[in-house]
């Protein structure tokens, strides 16, 4: 074989290495039933949730577990997903600041027995869209 053609196909081989290992990591976006499907099939891929917060009458959201002085890195609340299905959520790791005035909830991580373990928690906080009041507003150039 040619030199040009060794060279052709190491760069289809480096190619194809990188694609699998990006699809390997990627995980989809389910609702909690197909979450639990997958874990009674033995899956333990992660998967994307995404979800809102029940709430009271005063807007307080409802079923949240955290005391910080008893174990600062257990946080579990009930989520209810897109299919109006609640489930049971438990973040090994300290409560996100503003959970409590998120609109949305973005959760990763898989089913384990009656409880979804969340690896990691993404907010959608609705004062971080509100537009500020810019009046005096001054931006210098140097």
């Amino acid at each position: 074989m040619k030199k040009s053609h060794l060279f052709v196909l190491a760069i289809i081989a480096v190619a194809a290495a990188i694609i699998l290992s990006t699809t390997a990591d990627a995980s989809v976006y389910v609702g909690f039933g197909e979450a639990r499907a997958r874990a009674a099939e033995g899956n333990t891929t992660k998967v994307h949730v995404v979800g809102k917060l029940p709430r009271d009458a005063q807007k307080h959201p409802l079923g949240l577990e955290y005391d910080p002085m008893t174990d600062p890195n257990y946080f579990a609340f009930t989520l209810v997903d897109t299919t109006h299905l609640a489930q049971r959520v438990v973040y090994n790791n300290p409560k996100p600041q503003d959970f409590d005035a998120s609109e949305q909830v973005v959760i990763t991580g898989c089913m384990k027995g009656d409880v979804f373990m969340a690896d990691n928690i993404l907010l959608k906080c609705p004062s971080k869209y509100v537009k500020k009041d810019l009046k005096g507003a001054t931006a210098s150039v140097n």
